[in-house]
């Protein structure tokens, strides 16, 4: 379906609020701060509708603040761990409550959404040793991970796989299966839709995906794999879905990643949306094809946990 005048302006106010990021990160002088940029991204997000019939409360994740979002109708046994997007820089749960409450009506489980800690301020490896000090202590309440999905979108998506990795190497259990929406699994930005998608990717462009990388990673080098799941061992990892858009620059880099985890013999999906830019899942009340794309993830999730 082609994308409508109501989605495009919808997508260039979400680009237009991160134009002050970069000059930021750089260093230049600024009319605003990053937490005053920050703010205003959530709240942008934020205005993408919470759908009725669920609740949300702040929950501490066992030292990291985050929501969690409970529809009416919910599966106490059953929970979706999501971890939001924006570089590693920007983003919280304050501008997921649409998408995380989307999943609760469809997946009827409670989403937990941990608020890690960001860079520069907090640069790598912090933001994803928050995400699973989280998902720990969701487990330490007696989470069954039989009945524990995990999902995220962008950098959130990355950390989907990545969280798993982690998992597996601390002992703790893994989840039922994971969801990476649009997912930046290549920090060092060599897939050939990095350039070849250039100006069809109408809220990213390599310089400045270059600059977040650099921006998030401090010292460290960017085939790192806990920052790079294309480079990491992802033996023994639950069944994994990866959806991304034709026209997105992170296409090519999430197809390795998909191509990674199935050499490695871990069961993926990939699934490649016609046309669509990064994270169009957010744009599910304006986009059909976000709905179904949606619809397509909490099946995929759903189908992984075990029959009664």
């Amino acid at each position: 379906m082609p994308i409508t005048t109501e989605v495009s302006a919808a997508v260039q106010n979400w680009s237009s609020s991160l134009a002050a990021l970069p000059p930021l990160l750089r260093g230049e002088p600024s009319d605003t701060t990053l937490d005053e940029l920050r703010t205003s991204y959530d709240e942008m997000l934020a205005a993408h509708p919470t759908p009725e019939g669920v609740s949300i409360k702040e929950v501490d994740m066992g030292g990291v603040p985050g929501i969690v979002v409970t529809p009416e109708t919910v599966d106490e046994d059953r929970a979706l761990f999501y971890i939001h997007g924006g570089a590693y820089i920007v983003g919280s749960p304050a501008g997921y409550h649409g998408l995380a409450g989307n999943f609760a009506l469809r997946l009827k489980a409670r989403v937990f959404l941990p608020h890690y800690r960001l860079a520069p301020e907090h640069p790598f490896p912090t933001p994803i040793n928050d995400v699973v000090d989280a998902y720990r202590w969701l487990l330490d309440q007696g989470q069954d991970p039989e009945r524990l999905m995990v999902a995220g979108d962008s950098a959130g998506g990355a950390m989907t796989v990545t969280v798993m990795i982690k998992a597996r190497n601390q002992g703790l259990p893994l989840p039922a299966a994971g969801v990476a929406l649009s997912p930046w699994a290549n920090l060092e930005h060599t897939g050939a839709s990095m350039t070849n998608r250039e100006g069809l990717d109408p809220l990213n462009s390599k310089a400045v995906l270059d600059l977040l990388a650099r921006s998030f990673l401090g010292g460290a080098l960017p085939n790192d794999p806990d920052a790079s799941p294309v480079f990491a061992d992802v033996r023994g990892l639950p069944p994994i879905l990866v959806t991304i858009g034709e026209n997105e620059l992170m296409l090519s880099d999430a197809v390795r990643l998909a191509a990674h985890l199935a050499e490695n013999r871990v069961r993926v999906s990939l699934d490649v949306w016609p046309e669509m830019f990064h994270v169009w899942h957010m744009h599910q009340d304006q986009l059909p094809e976000g709905r179904k794309a949606l619809d397509d993830a909490a099946r995929f999730l759903l189908e992984a946990l075990p029959t009664r």
